[in-house]
């Protein structure tokens, strides 16, 4: 949730309480995301070539957008100029249209559930790369969004926070929810699932392996390009231009283990429960490697 979030809207005109409404029991922000955009998704026909970017809020999305936009252009030797975030639940109608005209390939994104996205992108087949992060820095980095966010409700304490993500009562809906149904998509063929530690630790490995699997060969150069422009401190550096205002905002910290810095013993066994009950076992819960990120 991100760049344009900030351009569309007068800050302090809408008071905490209508910041957010629920649909289908899932809270989402009214400003950005209100229910006649989602309303209208139903319609957004998928191209098999389409290259769609899925993330839970705060997992890491346009670090990725960044890094996926290079790979397209170095690939096609187009550039994306867009500023606009490709989240396609902020579009509504006009935009939408804009989409529908765009040629191929195009390059979307969203925060949506699985489950909720246009049924046509699974029918078409079309690729989709997801991109997780360790539930302890995700909510951290979550609340620190909504705190600097004039069109997310304020946040009155860490604590507070803490326990709505918990429950599930933040934009986008629950960590948890997201994780266990893209969990069950982990052998789709069509579904690459990375982690945003496994792309800090090693970005160019990361960059070969979305590359391939959206279908571009990228040389070895092309390759070492990528991922020197995409570092976080290169992305927030360059942030001022691509996201203006809002770009510190985003662009924060990008750290594995901020969580230390915010979680009292408490919460962070409540998390550690949470995990254990929901992803233990699962493959998206191994490939995230809990035990060394989180504990």
């Amino acid at each position: 949730m991100d760049d344009a979030l900030m351009s569309h809207s007068p800050e302090g005109s809408t008071d905490d309480e209508d910041k957010l409404y629920r649909h289908d029991g899932v809270l989402y922000p009214t400003l950005m995301c209100p229910e006649e955009h989602l309303k209208c998704l139903d319609g957004l026909e998928a191209r098999d070539d389409d290259i769609m970017l899925v993330a839970y809020p705060k997992c890491g999305f346009n670090w990725m957008v960044g890094v996926m936009k290079k790979i397209i252009a170095e690939a096609t030797q187009v550039k994306n100029e867009s500023k606009v975030p490709p989240l396609i639940e902020f579009l509504g109608p006009e935009l939408l249209k804009a989409v529908v005209e765009a040629p191929s390939p195009r390059f979307l994104g969203t925060h949506l559930h699985p489950d909720i996205m246009p049924s046509s992108f699974s029918e078409k087949k079309t690729k989709m790369v997801v991109v997780f992060r360790n539930p302890k820095d995700t909510v951290v980095s979550y609340y620190h969004f909504c705190n600097n966010n004039p069109v997310l409700p304020s946040v009155e304490s860490w604590d507070s926070f803490f326990s709505q993500f918990m429950k599930g009562d933040v934009a986008w809906g629950s960590y948890f929810d997201h994780a266990l149904a893209w969990n069950q998509r982990m052998d789709d063929p069509n579904v690459l699932l990375v982690t945003y530690e496994d792309l800090k630790q090693d970005l160019s490995a990361g960059i070969q392996q979305i590359s391939s699997f959206i279908g571009f060969s990228l040389s070895e150069a092309q390759v070492q390009q990528v991922a020197a422009g995409s570092t976080f401190s290169a992305m927030k550096e360059s942030s001022a231009n691509s996201h203006g205002s809002i770009g510190n905002v985003i662009f924060r910290k990008g750290e594995v283990g901020d969580w230390r810095n915010h979680f009292s013993p408490d919460q962070s066994r409540e998390m550690d429960e949470a995990f254990n009950k929901h992803l233990a076992g699962t493959k998206l819960g191994a490939k995230m490697d809990y035990q060394r990120h989180c504990q």
